[in-house]
């Protein structure tokens, strides 16, 4: 299927880093299939009278770091013209973002949004998950000091993080011996209105912390995340190692459990964080890892978006 209109809803292009952008992997695969490339930034949308804009801008890509885009001036555009929207802006998942779930809605029935903005709004990477039983490592979700005291009391060396952080961001390891605890709950307290996570430290993440990318329910692909030696945190940006892996029998049954539920919804590029036995996140709002998935040796998994994707948009039609 070729000749879709396609318009991506982004961060500005000149700024990403296309060796890892998994945007502009998706991006260069619609291109390649012959599809017409539009993108607009999320504070650009306008609604009136029922009828979403935005100063949509024609787009040429390539895999050139330097000149990796061309792009036409902006024009405004009634969404409902194009084909499909993808919703590719990255966290944070604050107000801002869940306002453009909501206007992105008005185009249910014309225009295939990808991943469908309702199923985002209600799937938080830290708050969907712990609708399935079973998998999560021993986790607390509140603002109250005491009820987090006495988990940390019960299992000693435990993880603190904010409920709407992303990319590792305000990520503490807090050891049995660590007298910065009572501070670090001043702290976000401080900082944060929401509960914060408290959660049982699993050591198998000195081994890594797996990336799999589920599309459209399946699992498609992983790559392993190894933290540096003076490091928590196993994210990329931070220092974090990428190594190619398989998947593991237990990392299999989490995704059976979860792809369902996430097709069902219409979350067709999804990323899930699995650590040890243990699934950590599901990343609805803008997966990565599909650059270096492919760079590893893994699937192109650009390719099986976009064939999920025309896949819904025949079935529509």
């Amino acid at each position: 299927m070729s000749g879709l209109k396609v318009v991506i809803q982004m961060d500005p292009i000149e700024r990403i880093d296309i060796r890892g952008d998994s945007t502009f992997a998706l991006a260069l695969e619609a291109q390649k299939r012959g599809h017409q490339l539009s993108y607009y930034l999320p504070r650009e949308l306008s609604l009136r009278d029922g009828r979403l804009t935005a100063p949509a801008r024609r787009l040429a890509v390539k895999d050139e770091v330097g000149a990796h885009f061309k792009a036409e001036a902006p024009a405004a555009v009634d969404l409902r013209t194009f084909d499909i929207v993808l919703l590719r802006q990255d966290p944070p998942f604050d107000m801002a973002y869940i306002t453009t779930t909501h206007l992105l809605e008005h185009l249910i029935g014309t225009t295939l949004v990808v991943n469908d903005p309702a199923s985002v709004r209600n799937a938080p990477e830290k708050l969907f998950v712990t609708h399935f039983d079973g998998l999560l490592p021993p986790t607390l979700i509140s603002a109250d000091g005491k009820a987090i005291r006495e988990f940390r009391a019960e299992h000693k060396d435990i993880i603190l993080k904010p409920l709407y952080g992303n990319g590792g961001a305000g990520v503490f390891r807090v050891m049995p011996n660590d007298t910065n605890f009572n501070s670090l709950l001043e702290m976000f307290t401080q900082l944060y209105r929401e509960p914060i996570i408290a959660q049982a430290y699993v050591p198998a993440v000195r081994k890594g912390d797996k990336r799999i990318i589920i599309v459209d329910g399946v699992p498609a692909g992983a790559i392993n995340r190894v933290p540096a030696e003076d490091e928590a945190r196993s994210n990329l940006h931070v220092g974090g190692k990428a190594e190619a892996t398989d998947l593991t029998a237990r990392e299999r049954e989490i995704c059976a459990k979860i792809g369902p539920a996430l097709k069902e919804r219409g979350l067709i590029f999804v990323g899930i964080d699995v650590i040890g036995d243990y699934l950590t996140e599901i990343n609805v709002t803008s997966p990565t890892g599909i650059r270096e998935i492919k760079r590893l040796g893994g699937n192109d998994i650009a390719v099986l978006v976009w064939d999920a994707i025309e896949s819904r948009i025949k079935a529509r039609r």
